[in-house]
């Protein structure tokens, strides 16, 4: 399990290893001429996928490329890639009239309602209904995600949750049971309290507003309005109910009775200073787990748990972060047709469980599970289970779908102002939050009347 947190990119200097923010000299995946076998009939259908995986991620998707055109006489997959979710959504946006845009295309999961609405795409559902898939074979709670008005639009490619890291040497030498991590916000402040000396701050928690996200989600409270923009377009942002106030209010005592440290908005920060054993609690990504856990080595023993919530909350669970494949309309259907065989070569049990291995994504796949590389990953990695556990946790529901809207980049980077607002002083949580609510919701509102033209 990588380093490389597996969430939405909306703020691009958030983690310098970030997925998708390697520089474009990365391999490009394009297959070398001793894998390409052509029919006899020498005709080749060629795939063009453009993705935002650099680094090590983007030598996994290499491999994965390379094991499909080595099985497959008639298809040619091109994997390039194209930079941040951001850069290669806007590349994408351009090539619509030249048609020079790829077969198919990664795009982060707060890129969804747009979309859809882009018209741009052909629902995965139409394959899924020619060739008669099953999708019961799929993760239930990672499609809920993708999947609208019954509809499967896209396909999950690269998931991932939050979840808390703790330092279990600390919690023994502060006198805490180190397998019985806080679940609620006052037993983190509890917990924080205790662990808060000899140079140790309790806790730090990154002002990122996918943890926003993900802390209305396990209230049971939904984000935007229209069961969270799914049972029809969102109209109305939601960020100052009482989920969001409870949450901002906690954090901010914690960082006043100096139990919390506030390190800004980069979860990389907060990951440093955790690795360091400098806090002892902090949330990140599943996909940063295998990360910590290497970087920590042998100076403490890392926990694993589930992301906390109010003690009076009602149910609830994590939303799904990462990216999903989504195939293009104004290719070829021959093209279409063969980009849909690669992905049912990727949702293989073999392939996902490749594909875990290497990165620290959620396998999509149920049976990758029962796979010998995962089972012996997990072994090595057994804080993983706590992420698994937690997905499968987690009910569907409105909220815990998670939220869409065409100017979620826009919404998540007005939350983190209003986070730092509130966190340094500036404005109280109500007075923070009603702010950025009255700014999504206009932005929200131009969205609407571009997409009804």
């Amino acid at each position: 399990m990588m380093v490389l947190s597996a969430c939405g990119q909306t703020a691009q200097t958030r983690n310098s290893a970030a997925a998708g923010t390697t520089s474009s000299s990365q391999p490009t995946g394009v297959p070398s001429p001793e894998t390409k076998k052509e029919t006899p009939s020498g005709e080749v259908t060629k795939v063009v996928w453009w993705h935002s995986m650099g680094g090590e991620l983007g030598k996994a998707i290499d491999q994965l490329v390379a094991n499909f055109n080595s099985s497959h006489k008639d298809i040619q997959v091109e994997a390039i890639f194209q930079g941040t979710y951001d850069e290669s959504l806007n590349k994408m946006k351009a090539s619509l009239d030249s048609k020079s845009g790829p077969t198919m295309i990664q795009v982060y999961e707060i890129g969804s309602r747009f979309m859809i609405d882009s018209k741009a795409i052909t629902p995965m559902q139409k394959f899924i209904d020619q060739d008669k898939f099953d999708l019961t074979q799929l993760e239930e709670n990672i499609l809920s995600y993708y999947t609208f008005d019954g509809q499967l639009y896209s396909i999950p490619f690269n998931t991932s949750n939050p979840i808390m890291y703790y330092n279990k040497t600390l919690f023994k030498k502060a006198g805490l049971d180190p397998e019985k991590p806080p679940a609620t916000y006052d037993e983190v402040t509890a917990a924080a309290k205790a662990l808060s000396k000899d140079g140790v701050t309790g806790a730090s928690f990154a002002l990122y507003g996918w943890f926003m996200e993900q802390f209305f989600a396990n209230q049971g409270a939904e984000y935007v309005n229209n069961g969270n923009g799914r049972t029809s377009s969102a109209t109305e942002s939601l960020a100052n109910t009482e989920a969001g106030i409870q949450t901002l209010a906690w954090m901010k005592q914690m960082v006043d009775d100096k139990v919390a440290l506030n390190l800004g908005r980069k979860t990389d920060d907060t990951k440093k200073a955790f690795v360091a054993g400098q806090v002892a609690i902090t949330l990140d990504s599943t996909a940063s787990l295998r990360g910590i856990v290497d970087a920590v080595g042998d100076k403490f023993e890392v926990g694993t748990a589930f992301l906390p919530k109010p003690a009076n909350a009602k149910e609830g669970g994590v939303v799904v972060g990462g990216a999903s494949l989504y195939m293009m309309n104004n290719r070829p259907e021959a093209e279409q047709k063969a980009a849909w065989e690669f992905i049912k070569f990727l949702a293989m049990p073999e392939q996902q469980a490749f594909w875990n291995t290497k990165t620290g994504y959620f396998p999509i796949t149920k049976k990758a599970y029962d796979q010998p590389a995962v089972q012996e990953n997990m072994k090595k990695f057994p804080q993983f289970q706590t992420a698994v556990n937690q997905l499968h946790a987690t009910k569907v529901s409105k909220a815990t779908q998670g939220a869409v809207m065409g100017v979620f980049p826009e919404a998540r980077q007005i939350m983190e102002g209003a986070m730092e607002e509130v966190i340094t002083g500036l404005k109280s949580p109500k007075d923070a939050l009603d702010a950025a609510a009255s700014n999504i919701t206009k932005k929200i509102e131009v969205y609407n009347k571009t997409v009804a033209k």
